[in-house]
Order: structure tokens, then C-alpha cells, then sequence
């Protein structure tokens, strides 16, 4: 029988399951796993706050598609990283925390940062409301299982964040290596379900009968990188495509079937088709509140009249929040190539429709129309769609893009081309303020060889900051452009609107500028800097920044003007209940 340190022999399972980064930081529970990578092939990406190290894990899993690793230390380090770990869950992101705990034979006694106000050994039950699972490390010999089922877990069915709480003294500890040497004949990857045969074609039947189909495309079709079936399928049966939020970006935003955002941030079009339509093929997606205008009838969706095909990997969002009247559990990948066969089966020649592909580039040059004088608006401080649009311009066609929240979140799902599938990244249910420069590290670790923009306020910038010593000491190329309105602007806004005063919502100034300065921030951490002082000098400093292959932030400076609504959201209703009060900013 040979032994070895559990430390030692999960850096060579992680290894040998294809890991290659590890994102965390440092605490006395968890450098026994550090010291074992030192050597390894594993690539520590250190962090100097775990909600960092969390995010940026979440970002690389998604530009993946496998699960990330986070190794965090005990307590405050687990309850840092608990926010990033919960916006991964929100949105279906794969991930496995390791986590250090205190001594086993010490549980109880109350040691260095236990955690066991109300119970003993209880650290793991933290994650345990958003985690898809949480195990507790009782025994080192069920180390190896627990780790296996973690992987496994966190990439099946509905993907998502799992913890392995570990007591120290387990990482130290030897076992035989053969209950890790035997996980090597267990499959890595499960097969993933898909329609029968009976299912697709009532599927395909209801929307070659519907006057008026529709599919809504959510961002299960990411998780499940079924872009290509999807183009194929709405092209074969020429099919509009509404997304959510998490949906941009299934199909690139000037394929000529794309409708756009729906729900509250979504345009009139969008959801005018939405509501008319007699038949919708939900493809992964929630149906949430944002993107449904709160489920009021009268603005996106109304089942009935309208007829619902719901597609999900997860049966649990199957029905949630709207009558289903018909429903299938797959994975979108599988069930798209089903239907693909089954309806060129069906319908061999495809359909042909140029009346819709008509008025949907109408509709996009209207809008763009409507949007023209503040795209090229010399204002200064600069108004939010210049900003959109100048980046937009000198990004590269398949550059990653990572939001936050507020106009860089909101503004872009509904007005900010995205040519390649899978390249944003959207902090959805959590909406979570500093996910995006976070992720953008991951993203760019994730591939080096592409241009990484994040599109930040500076609300979310200033969550954590600290994200540019990491950046500088990967050397991860990643712009960061701060959409600088010195307030929480969203929240702002509505504050404004419906009780008259900012209090607690922005940011105080120093001689009309916006404070702090996140440019010189930048530098003092070794990062290019750059804050802009005309709406002209923009478009310049994003082409050098993407050219110079640094790290760059640039600063830039904005008028607090709200994003354009065309839906309703429930909470306009609690504040003025009384009264039809809109969602607008701070001037």
C-alpha cells in the first residue's frame, strides 16, 4: 500500500482532470494544497479578496465551459467569496469551491475563526442555500469520492457552484493513493438528455401551424453551446428570436431573425412580437422578472392566449412562471439536433419569410436612428450611448465583453451588438455589483489570444479594485472602460423619480470632477491609465488600450441619463403606487 498526503494527491487528480487554473488566496487552512501545487502544472491565480477570486472563476468557467476551481481559506475568506459563488448559482455557472476549515478534532472548542455560533462543525452549512450541494469532509478516505461526485455534480443537468469543506488536518493527512488511482475508470462527462421522437414533432407540428411563432432564448442555449442548432433551426423555419438577458448573444445581433431583448430594458418591438405571438419555444431560460416585465400581461408575454413550448435541462423552471402546454426536460444541445432532423423531415425545403426579415431591419434601423445624435453627441461628460457605441467600433468582432450592473448591463442588452455567440458575459439573477471587472481576468486567462473589454460603472469598479494587482501580476491584457456618473446611477434614478432626493446614491465630487480618480488608481497599481477629458479623446485611447495588449483602465466621465425602458418593472408600482411614475436618472 502506498501512501501520500491528500494535499499532494488531489494537485495530481485536479492535474489529471484537466485543471490548469486555480483561483484564491492564502490562509493557514488551506497552504498545505498551496504548497502541493508549487510544483505542479496547476497555475494559482492569486487574488487579493476572494469575492475576486470567485468571480474571476466564474468568468473563466463560462468561456470554458468546464467547471473552475476556487480554493479559499476558512470563514471570512468563504463568506468573501460567497457573493461571487452565489451570482455563479444564479446563473448556472460550474464551479467547485475547496475550502480549508479548522482542525476536526478541535470542532467545537471554538479555534482560530470557527465558525459555530449556533452549531458545531457548521462552516459548510453557509453555502448550503445556493450551492447545488455542500459536503463536509468527515473522513480523509472519503476524500477522493466526495471530490469525484463534486465535478460531476457541478458540470451535469442544471450546471453550478458545490463546496468541499475540508478540515485542515485532512489535507495533511496520508492515505492510500489507490482510492484516488481508481476514480480514473469513472467517466468524466455524463451523456446529457434529449427529446424523443414523439415530443419533437408536436413541437414542430404547433409552430409550422402558429401564425405568428416565436422562439425566446434564454441563457441555458450558452450553457449548453447550442448556437449552431439554434441558427439552424429558426433559419430552416424561419422562426423570429426574442433572448432574455442572458440569452444575448445566442445568435450574433444582426442575424436577420434577431429581435432583441425582451422585458423591461427590451425595446417596444421586441416585446409588442412577444405579446403577439400565438406560439413561444422557450429554450432555457427562466422567464425572469426583468426580462418579463414583472409577468404583467399587458407588456411582454401574455400565456394565455399565448401557447408555451418550454425546453429546460432543469424540470424545476419548467412551468415556475408561466402554464406550460408543453414540456420537455433535455439539454438544448441534444434536443436542437433532434428537432433540426425532425423538422427537415417534416418540412424538407425549409420556409422562406422575407416580410419578417423586412420588418425586423426596419425596426433596427429606426432604432438606430433614434439613437443616432447621442451616439455622436459631443457632450462632455458623455452620454452613455457614445460611449456604446465608440467601443463598440474599435472592439474586435469576436472580442469577450464582461458587464456589471446599470447602463453597462442594461444599455448593452438592449443596444450593444454582439457578434459571437458566447462572447458576454452578464452578472443575470444575482446582478451582482463587481462581477464584471472580476471576470474579465478569468475570461482573459480562459483566452489570452482574444481581446477582453469590461464595461464597468464606477459604482462596480470600486467594489474591488484590487482586481488590477492580479491583472498586473498575470500580465492579463484586460480594458476596462468606467462608465464614470459618480453616483450608483440606476438606483439614483429611481430614487429621484419617486421620492425626489439622491440621498445615499451618489458620490461626492472634487471641483466638478468625478472622485476617485480610477485611472490614477490604475497606475499606482502598475496598470496603464487613462482618464478622458473630451468625448473626442475616447474612441482614440479604447483603439491604443485594445493595440497595447496591457492592462488599461480608462476613466470616463458620464451623464446620468437612464437607459430607455419599453416594459414594466413591479417596483414602480410599490413606490408610486398612486401615481404612473417611469424610470428615469439624476440630471
Amino acid at each position: 500500500m502506498t501512501k501520500d498526503l491528500i494535499s499532494n494527491q488531489l494537485v495530481r487528480y485536479l492535474e489529471e482532470r484537466g485543471v490548469t487554473h486555480v483561483f484564491g488566496l492564502c490562509g493557514h487552512t488551506n497552504i498545505a494544497v498551496l504548497s502541493a501545487m508549487a510544483n505542479s502544472r496547476l497555475r494559482f491565480v492569486n487574488v487579493r479578496h476572494e469575492q475576486i477570486a470567485a468571480h474571476a472563476a466564474d468568468g473563466y468557467a463560462r468561456a470554458t465551459g468546464r467547471a473552475s476551481v476556487v480554493l479559499s481559506h476558512l470563514s471570512p475568506g468563504l463568506t468573501n467569496a460567497a457573493t461571487g459563488v452565489a451570482n455563479a448559482a444564479l446563473d448556472c455557472t460550474p464551479m467547485v469551491v475547496i475550502a480549508g476549515d479548522v482542525q476536526s478534532y478541535y470542532y467545537g472548542k471554538h479555534p482560530h475563526q470557527e465558525v459555530n455560533l449556533h452549531a458545531d462543525a457548521a462552516q459548510y452549512e453557509i453555502y448550503r442555500p445556493f450551492v447545488k450541494r455542500a459536503w463536509r469532509v468527515d473522513t480523509p478516505e472519503l476524500f477522493p469520492e466526495i471530490i469525484e461526485k463534486a465535478f460531476q455534480l457541478a458540470e451535469s443537468g442544471q450546471p453550478g457552484p458545490v463546496l468541499v469543506n475540508v478540515p485542515m488536518d485532512v489535507f495533511s493527512t496520508k492515505i492510500d493513493v489507490a482510492l484516488f488511482d481508481r476514480l480514473r475508470a469513472n467517466t468524466k462527462a455524463l451523456a446529457k438528455p434529449s427529446l424523443d421522437e414523439e415530443t419533437a414533432r408536436a413541437i414542430v407540428s404547433r409552430l409550422l401551424e402558429a401564425e405568428h411563432p416565436l422562439v425566446y432564448a434564454g441563457g441555458g442555449v450558452v450553457l449548453a453551446r447550442a448556437y449552431d442548432e439554434l441558427c439552424a433551426f429558426v433559419e430552416h423555419l424561419q422562426i423570429p428570436l426574442a433572448h432574455s438577458l442572458m440569452g444575448k448573444g445566442v445568435l450574433p445581433d444582426d442575424h436577420p431573425l434577431v429581435l432583441g431583448m425582451t422585458g423591461f430594458w427590451g425595446t417596444q418591438f421586441t416585446n409588442d412580437r412577444c405579446l403577439e405571438a400565438d406560439w413561444v419555444l422557450g429554450l432555457g431560460t427562466r422567464f425572469q422578472e426583468a426580462d418579463c416585465s414583472s409577468w404583467y400581461p399587458d407588456y411582454t408575454f401574455n400565456f394565455p392566449p399565448s401557447k408555451l413550448i418550454h425546453i429546460d435541462i432543469e424540470p424545476a423552471e419548467i412551468g415556475r412562471n408561466f402554464p406550460t402546454e408543453i414540456g420537455a426536460v433535455a439539454d438544448l444541445r441534444q434536443a436542437l439536433k433532434v428537432l433540426n432532423r425532425v423538422a427537415r423531415e417534416m418540412l424538407p425545403k425549409g420556409r422562406s419569410n422575407p416580410r419578417l426579415a423586412a420588418a425586423i431591419a426596419a425596426h433596427r434601423s429606426s432604432f438606430q436612428a433614434t439613437n443616432a445624435a447621442m451616439e455622436t453627441s459631443p457632450a462632455f461628460p458623455m452620454m452613455p450611448e457614445r460611449i456604446l457605441a465608440d467601443l463598440r467600433a474599435v472592439m474586435p468582432r469576436d472580442a469577450f465583453l464582461t458587464t456589471d450592473v446599470g447602463w453597462n448591463k442594461n444599455g448593452v442588452g438592449q443596444q450593444f451588438p454582439i457578434y459571437e455567440p458566447g462572447s458576454i458575459l452578464t452578472p443575470g439573477g444575482f446582478a451582482t455589483m463587481g462581477f464584471g471587472p472580476s471576470a474579465a481576468l478569468g475570461v482573459k486567462l480562459a483566452h489570452p489570444e482574444r481581446v477582453v473589454v469590461s464595461l464597468v460603472g464606477d459604482g462596480g469598479f470600486g467594489q474591488n479594485p484590487a482586481v488590477l494587482a492580479t491583472a498586473a501580476a498575470e500580465n492579463l491584457g484586460v480594458v476596462w472602460v468606467v462608465m464614470n456618473n459618480n453616483a450608483f446611477g440606476t438606483i439614483a434614478g429611481l430614487q429621484q423619480a419617486h421620492f425626489g432626493l439622491t440621498h445615499g446614491t451618489v458620490f461626492p465630487r472634487a471641483e466638478g470632477e468625478q472622485m476617485p480618480d480610477y485611472a490614477a488608481i490604475a497606475r499606482a497599481y502598475g496598470v496603464d491609465g487613462v482618464r478622458v477629458r473630451s468625448a473626442d479623446e475616447l474612441r482614440p485611447a479604447l483603439a491604443a488600450a485594445i493595440a497595447s495588449g496591457r492592462p488599461t483602465v480608462i476613466d470616463v466621465a458620464m451623464i446620468n441619463n437612464p437607459t430607455p425602458t419599453s416594459g414594466h418593472w413591479d417596483i414602480l408600482n410599490v413606490y408610486s403606487p398612486d401615481r404612473h411614475v417611469g424610470h428615469v436618472a439624476t440630471a
